[in-house]
Formats: C-alpha cells, sequence, structure tokens
C-alpha cells in the first residue's frame, strides 16, 4: 500500500510511538515496577532474646538491571564490643509467574543465573510485588532438616520505603524488626 507523502511521516510517528509505548510497558510489566528504584535509609532499635536491644543503621538501594533488578542492603549494628557491618547484593530476574521474580545468585553449566540450592545450605531467595510493596524471601534448610525463613517486606510510603523484617525458625518467631527508610 502505497500512501500519500503528507501522511507518511504522521503515519510512521504514530507507529515508532505505538511500538514504543507497547516496549516500555512490557520492560515494566517484566521487570521491577520503577517507583521502587532508589536509594533509602534509616535505624531502628532491635530486641535482643534477652530483652535488651541494640541500634541498627540500615540502608537498602533498588536498581534496575539488564535483566531485572538487584537489591542491595546494608546493616550496621552497634554492640557493646563495636560494630557489626553485614552487606547483601542479590539479582532478581524475572519467572513465568506475574510479579514473582527468582534470585539470580549463581551460574549453571550453561552460563544461566539461577537460583542457589537450599538442600546444600544454601539460602533459597525470592521475591514479589504485590501493589506497593517489595517482599524478599530467604529460606535456609538446616542439616537436620529444619528451617529458617526471613521476610522482608518494603512498602512504599510518602517518606521512603516502610521496612518490615521477619524471621522465624520452624515456625517460631525470631525477630522482628520495623522501620522507616527514607528516600535519600
Amino acid at each position: 500500500m502505497h500512501l500519500p507523502a503528507n501522511i507518511r511521516l504522521p503515519v510512521l510517528l504514530l507507529v515508532w510511538s505505538f511500538g514504543l509505548v507497547l516496549s516500555a510497558g512490557l520492560a515494566v510489566a517484566e521487570g521491577l515496577p520503577a517507583r521502587f528504584v532508589g536509594d533509602y535509609s534509616g535505624s531502628a532499635a532491635v530486641e535482643l532474646a534477652d530483652g535488651t536491644s541494640l541500634k541498627r543503621d540500615m540502608s537498602v538501594s533498588i536498581r534496575m538491571s539488564e535483566d531485572g533488578f538487584t537489591v542491595r542492603w546494608l546493616s550496621v549494628s552497634y554492640h557493646q564490643a563495636g560494630t557489626r557491618q553485614k552487606s547483601y547484593e542479590i539479582a532478581f530476574v524475572p519467572t513465568d509467574r506475574p510479579n514473582v521474580y527468582a534470585a539470580a545468585m549463581t551460574r549453571n553449566v550453561f552460563g544461566h543465573a539461577v537460583p542457589l540450592d537450599p538442600m546444600k545450605g544454601e539460602p533459597y531467595v525470592w521475591a514479589r510485588v504485590s501493589g506497593d510493596t517489595l517482599t524478599v524471601f530467604s529460606l535456609f534448610v538446616d542439616a537436620a532438616g529444619g528451617y529458617e525463613i526471613q521476610q522482608y517486606d518494603r512498602t512504599l510510603v510518602a517518606e521512603g520505603l516502610q521496612l518490615e523484617f521477619q524471621r522465624f525458625r520452624n515456625g517460631v518467631p525470631q525477630r522482628a524488626v520495623s522501620t522507616l527508610l527514607t528516600r535519600n
């Protein structure tokens, strides 16, 4: 079909714009919604098993990646003997399930990013997005077949992210932390 010269450019621009919008929509559907991307930080008083509490500074950085997104978090605990720092960075890739992401923590023999194996004592990690909440789960299976599961809910709020952390061992609550992480 041959189009007159005076409508050829507007039609081409319309088709190009539609393709751009469609591809952007697919990228958001496959990856993390962009509204989570950013750097956040805050502090919390963490209650210990003996009833005392200790101060913990926390930060999280959420970034888009080529295949999905990454979550990097850091916590600094203040003890009488000094400070202890832990940091983690995990890449997540989309799965066949909407809004569910697999951790890409190692590579298989074909070079594909895959989760770790909980039957080898490694954590099995995955994420999901439900509304305004990005949740990261981490499951550990111990040598006796018991388990520990950690759940990090990061919910978007006006100031940044509301963090709700819970850790369970064999179904028994071990620790919970709740704090606001402000957007930097």
